[in-house]
Parts: C-alpha cells; sequence; structure tokens
C-alpha cells in the first residue's frame, strides 16, 4: 500500500498579494487598500494545499531558502496536516516569492523573485520515496532550473513505470519550452496547462488541434483550464467540456493550481475523469473568490455543498 494518496513535487513560492490595487502612487506616496495576505503558493504548493483542504493524505516535494519566509511556507503545511518529510532547505538562495497587486477585476500582475525552488534537486535514490503514492503531480517546470536538465523526465519516467498516475502542470512557457517538455510527455497521464498556455507551446490555434498536438506527442489525457470558460478535457476516447461556477471574482491568483489539486483530491476519492475535473472546477472557483491561492476552500463536504447549491456559468467559445 502507498504511503500518501498523492505527493505534488515542484514550484513553491511565498505569495504577498495586495488588493485591490487601482495603481502605484507616484513618489513616496501611500495608497490605502482593503486587503493585504501572506499565503503559499506555486504550481505544486497551491495545488497540494488544496487537495490537503479536501482530505487526501498528501506529502510535498519542494526546495525551501533557510529564512523567514521558508519558515512560514512550513508552518502553514504542518497545519494543513501536509507530510514535509521530503522538503529540502538550502541557504543557497532565498525561498522564491511574488508580489502579487491584485488588481479590481481580480488580474493579478506578478513581481516574481526567483529563488530556492531552482536548487530543488531529487536524486534517482529518492525516486522510491518521493513516488510512495497513488498520485504524483509535478508542477512548475521551467522555473525548476535544477529539476530542468531532464532530470524531471527521468522522475516521471519512474513513477509511470512504477504504476503510479502522473499529472503535470507547468507556468510562464517560453521558446525552449516544448524542448523540456518533449522527452517527459509519454509518461504524463493527465497534461494539465491552461489553454493560453498550451495554445502558445503548440502552436496551434483550435482547441481539438492543440490537444491532438500533445496526445500525439504521448500524453494520456489533456486537460486545458479556460478561466471562466471552464476547462476542456481530450482523451483517446473523447473529449469533455466543464464549467467554472459563479462567483464574484476577487483574485484569480493560484485558480489553476487549485484546479489541479482538486482533480487529483478527486480521483483519489474515488471520482471518475469527469467528476474529478467538475471538483477542480468548483475549487478553483471558490479560489477566486477571495485573496490568495487557497481562499473560499474549507474542506470536502463545504466544496461538495458549494457544486449543489452554486449555479455554473455557460459554456462558451
Amino acid at each position: 500500500m502507498s504511503q500518501f494518496d498523492a505527493v505534488f513535487v515542484g514550484l513553491t513560492t511565498l505569495d504577498i498579494a495586495g488588493r485591490p490595487i487601482r495603481g502605484i502612487p507616484s513618489g513616496g506616496g501611500v495608497e490605502f487598500i482593503e486587503q493585504i495576505r501572506l499565503s503559499p503558493a506555486g504550481t505544486a504548493c497551491g495545488a497540494v494545499m488544496n487537495a490537503a483542504k479536501l482530505g487526501i493524505h498528501t506529502a510535498v516535494v519542494a526546495c525551501l531558502g533557510d529564512d523567514e519566509k521558508g519558515d512560514f511556507i512550513a508552518g502553514v503545511w504542518r497545519r494543513l496536516g501536509i507530510d514535509g518529510s521530503l522538503i529540502q532547505r538550502t541557504q543557497a538562495s532565498e525561498t522564491s516569492a511574488t508580489i502579487l497587486a491584485i488588481r479590481p477585476n481580480g488580474e493579478r500582475p506578478a513581481l516574481h523573485c526567483r529563488g530556492a525552488s531552482d536548487h530543488l534537486f531529487i536524486d534517482e535514490a529518492d525516486f522510491p520515496r518521493v513516488c510512495n503514492a497513488r498520485f504524483l503531480h509535478l508542477g512548475g517546470s521551467g522555473l525548476l532550473a535544477a529539476m530542468d536538465n531532464g532530470q524531471s523526465a527521468k522522475l516521471l519516467a519512474w513513477a509511470h513505470q512504477h504504476g503510479v498516475t502522473t499529472s503535470f502542470d507547468l507556468i510562464a512557457p517560453n521558446e525552449q519550452t516544448l524542448d523540456l517538455l518533449t522527452p517527459m510527455l509519454p509518461y504524463i497521464d493527465y497534461f494539465m496547462p491552461s489553454m493560453e498556455e498550451a495554445a502558445q507551446i503548440s502552436g496551434q490555434q483550435e482547441p481539438e488541434d492543440i490537444a491532438r498536438f500533445f496526445l500525439d506527442r504521448g500524453v494520456g489525457t489533456c486537460i486545458f483550464k479556460d478561466g471562466a470558460r471552464g476547462s476542456w478535457v481530450f482523451g483517446r476516447g473523447g473529449q469533455l467540456r466543464i464549467p467554472a461556477w459563479q462567483v464574484r471574482v476577487v483574485d484569480t491568483t493560484g485558480c489553476g493550481d487549485s484546479y489541479c489539486g482538486g482533480f487529483i483530491a478527486g480521483l483519489a476519492k474515488g471520482l471518475d475523469v469527469e467528476q474529478a475535473c467538475r471538483v477542480g472546477s468548483a475549487v478553483a472557483s471558490l479560489v477566486a473568490s477571495g485573496l490568495g491561492s487557497d481562499a473560499g476552500v474549507v474542506d470536502w463536504e463545504t466544496t461538495r455543498a458549494f457544486m449543489a447549491t452554486t449555479p455554473t456559468l455557460p459554456l462558451s467559445g
């Protein structure tokens, strides 16, 4: 029996978010705002926190700086019951962090300081410990310098070959991203970027063509997150559209990451792909209703009640 339901590997940052930001004061001026929050975030961290809130047994594999930001993140993980035995700490760099100025419409321009996440490295000897789970989620490739030199592909291959269900998300794709991804794609069961990211990487425009690009390169199932338009699911047996839920949008930070956490929690609880995607979409909608990458999410029962009583947005596009 696996030690964990799911292990989440990759990018972890401390977000310092404020809202609403209508502009930066000139000179040394001051603008009063309604809310400032510190919250652990990142492509792996945002997913694991929401999965843990939904009641599955999780662990996180991340690299934190030996600083107050790292201590804060580790403390939040402990309070959520996330296993931290695989956390790495480094004195070579400060903990990765982001300043987020949340606009009144929920958009979030970001100022990011790359840091300790670039030092995360998982040696082959540790693969059995890291993959001692039913599900392995890798998030943040492209901002994981040490793992991006081929080690992430080795980890995914090992997990896939040993019967672990794998999922994958990334951030900030560029012209090198496809070369980075190509060795990983055959070992990814659920490929979960945003629709915008998937289109940029593939060079395609139509959802079906974007999905075919990745399926032809070995991905098991494509799940493209598309904001208020919901999400798209493309597998070898067909396609699905999953709606988003109606909420008042406060902050869209971490919505994609939280979708992944909700989806994995749904699978871990025995739901099929469609129902797990609906949970992921609901979790993302809840997160959009507050400030930070885990805002609005309480537990499994509250999330299911939200799904049962809240209307969904119409599908479009």
